[in-house]
């Protein structure tokens, strides 16, 4: 039983991405289940919201608000991500790409032009990263995401009826209810008197954030897992279009690494331009883009939730063998 205990501490998200698929396989393909997945698929769509606030209340709440500011990694990161996206708009473009290659190159673009993910800085913070100059680049990512957008997807898909202007604050609503509110309320909390002991109690729970960072992903793998099962796709497909992500997101975690290794902030660097918010992407790819597409972030969120294990297995054990 400690074994066990320990297994799932130490592999907490492949353990909750495996979960959340096995949950939604049994109640895709066993009948007497129908019934139950009616009623409860609506209460997982009102619950992973709610998750990803409290993931960010209480992240927010360790935040020191004085220092969110800009850093030099943050510009070469936000330039490699806007020179990423100008490629592969580039071969769209160039070569006239179209069917099942654009359909490739499209699920390739969703997981490169989506921002930083806003659970990133609760990794960065397992991994001894700086929590402030994460949260400070979530921030620049939602605004570089939010440019570059309604000024590319219009390029690649022709039937993209958006003005840069409606497109570019309807992103940043949602940034701000994403973003915004958690970190207003754990301003509050931290700053009112009345509230001390409650804050005292969030940022005394060892990887709280963590740990429910890991339920939201175990909602967010069985619908992942449904929009890959319902892809009107052959398996062969399938496997190229997870294949290629797979690359890309190794790719932008290495990248991501090297630059920050100018600036003393590999860990921060490599979470940030390889953690991505890869429900956003969905949302992306389903709205403006071939669905089929959706498929590329919903493998991206297993590839970098594989590799934030091994980083935060590796860190542990490291921490452990030092002390």
């Amino acid at each position: 039983m400690v074994r066990i205990i320990h297994f799932i501490k130490d592999w907490t998200l492949p353990v909750a991405i495996a979960t959340g698929a096995i949950i939604y396989l049994f109640f895709a393909f066993i009948p007497a289940l129908d019934k139950a997945s009616v009623f409860f698929a609506p209460i997982f769509d009102e619950m992973l919201p709610l998750f990803m606030f409290l993931v960010l209340y209480v992240t927010f709440c360790k935040v020191d608000f004085r220092g969110l500011v800009p850093v030099g990694w943050h510009f070469w990161i936000g330039f490699s991500q806007v020179l990423f996206v100008a490629v592969i708009i580039g071969i769209i473009s160039f070569f006239y790409v179209t069917g099942k290659g654009l359909v490739l190159l499209e699920a390739i673009l969703t997981c490169i032009i989506c921002p930083c993910a806003t659970a990133a800085a609760v990794v960065t913070q397992k991994l001894g990263g700086d929590l402030e100059e994460m949260t400070s680049y979530t921030f620049l990512s939602n605004i570089i995401c939010a440019i570059l957008i309604p000024l590319c997807l219009p390029l690649i898909e022709k039937s993209v009826n958006m003005t840069f202007m409606s497109a570019f604050f309807l992103i940043l609503y949602k940034v701000c209810l994403v973003l915004v509110v958690p970190m207003f309320l754990a301003y509050l909390t931290k700053h009112i008197r009345m509230l001390q002991r409650f804050y005292r109690w969030v940022i005394s729970v060892k990887d709280l954030s963590y740990y429910l960072w890991g339920c939201s992903l175990l909602i967010v793998s069985g619908t992942t897992m449904k929009n890959i099962l319902h892809a009107d796709a052959s398996v062969g497909f399938l496997l190229l279009i997870a294949i290629l992500v797979l690359v890309v997101c190794l790719v932008q975690f290495a990248v991501g690494r090297h630059i920050g290794h100018y600036f003393n902030s590999t860990i921060n660097a490599g979470q940030a331009l390889g953690q991505k918010n890869t429900a956003f992407a969905i949302w992306i790819a389903y709205t403006y883009m071939n669905p089929l597409s959706t498929v590329g972030p919903g493998c991206y969120i297993l590839w970098q939730n594989i590799i934030n294990s091994i980083e935060i297995w590796y860190y542990d054990h490291t921490m452990k063998r030092k002390n």
